[in-house]
């Protein structure tokens, strides 16, 4: 069963890759475009991060009960 936090992950992954995909293609127009992209990647991982640790500890707190 996918959790809340399984569904946001899997939405930023796919975020990140559409963006990654872009850039090996040569999306990018130019070097300040691909700075911002690289940038939003960086951010989606951070997301990616937070939302992988509230699910931790979430699951943490229903094992203790």
């Amino acid at each position: 069963m996918m959790t809340v936090y399984d569904v946001l992950i899997a939405k930023i992954d796919g975020q990140i890759q559409l963006i990654s995909d872009s850039l090996v293609q040569g999306g990018s127009k130019d070097f300040p475009e691909y700075r911002e992209l690289c940038g939003v990647i960086r951010g989606l991982a951070t997301a990616k991060r937070e939302v992988q640790d509230l699910a931790r500890k979430q699951q943490d707190d229903d094992d203790a009960d």
